[in-house]
């Protein structure tokens, strides 16, 4: 019996441990301010904030979460939709750096983004707007 409640535990506090890296890992650490700078390149294609619509690509406001090809309104590729992606810290940083090796076939035609500061940048930049446009501001 004691076997079992130590097994049992072990697997809590490994459990307990995995879920604060995750949380960890999932927090954009990048300079918002930097980032908006970065976001210029994809403004091209991209609304993001209060008022933002589809343009060329979908409105990435809400971004940190979702699921890959469901923002409302957008024509999708059938690439992005089947992705089984779901937009997080580690997901975006492999994407921006190359949009379609990630996602073989997706519309986005940006080549990507080389400088991995520059990425984390325009993470957290993207990351403080909620899906009405408005800024987080518990992150």
């Amino acid at each position: 019996m004691q076997a079992k409640v130590l097994i049992l535990s072990a697997a809590l506090v490994s459990g307990l441990a995995f879920g604060a890296q995750a949380t960890e890992d999932a927090a954009p650490k990048g300079d918002v301010v930097a980032g908006s700078k970065v976001f210029n390149q994809c403004r091209q294609c991209h609304h993001i904030g209060v008022g933002a619509t589809n343009f060329y690509g979908p409105s990435l406001n809400g971004l940190i979460g979702r699921p890959a090809g469901t923002w409302p309104g957008y024509n999708y590729s059938e690439a992005n939709k089947k992705s089984g992606k779901v937009w997080d810290v580690p997901t975006l940083t492999s994407y921006l750096r190359q949009p379609q090796h990630d996602v073989p076939s997706t519309y986005m035609t940006f080549k990507g983004l080389t400088s991995q500061t520059d990425i984390d940048n325009v993470i957290a930049y993207i990351a403080q707007f909620g899906t009405s446009g408005g800024k987080i501001t518990d992150r």
